[in-house]
């Protein structure tokens, strides 16, 4: 179980990659990276609102059942992405969602496979959930391919089921359980 004091210095390393919680001196930074990506992601993710949408993100990062990071990149600590685990449930289901997104700039260079899977490490490893899913917009054909590769199964189709935008969006459910990665893993 992680500790008040252990969240606080909450980071998660890889070879390419950091993840850490974010805090509210890295707004100008990440509002850049935001407007920089606002175009690509137009549909598939809830628009970026600013400064205050921003520290509620700080605020709420991390908590019992939500934990977001940065992706940072480890040769010079770029924010290049963000990538959070949330609505941890515990009980019976010990399960959590995770959610992604990589700014442009920076696509299409591992990060966002990286990032999930210390992410992933993190959920089975140190949280010990029992189970992780992912909602992904059917076009979305890299998300799709990232859980994919991470080992994630496709379990279904939900319409109408997150408002991006303005408008309900489809969502295809995907998930991975611990002893699926942990078959992977060997």
């Amino acid at each position: 179980m992680i500790t008040k004091s252990a969240k606080l210095n909450l980071e998660l390393r890889g070879e390419k990659v950091f993840l850490r919680p974010p805090v509210a001196v890295d707004y100008e930074e990440f509002a850049a990276l935001m407007r920089k990506s606002c175009c690509f992601y137009r549909y598939l993710v809830t628009p970026f609102k600013g400064r205050k949408q921003f520290a509620e993100y700080v605020r709420r990062s991390p908590n019992k059942d939500t934990f977001r990071f940065l992706i940072c990149r480890n040769s010079d600590g770029v924010i290049v992405g963000s990538i959070g685990l949330f609505h941890i449930v515990r009980r019976a289901l010990q399960s959590g969602i995770v959610g992604y997104m990589v700014g442009v700039p920076f696509a299409r260079q591992g990060f966002a496979t990286e990032a999930l899977r210390l992410v992933l490490r993190f959920a089975f490893k140190t949280l010990k959930l029992h189970r992780v899913e992912a909602s992904i917009q059917p076009h979305n054909a890299a998300s799709i391919a990232l859980v994919k590769r991470a080992g994630f199964t496709h379990e279904g189709y939900s319409r109408r089921f997150v408002k991006i935008a303005g408008k309900w969006r489809d969502h295809e459910r995907w998930a991975i359980l611990a002893e699926d990665w942990s078959k992977q893993r060997r």
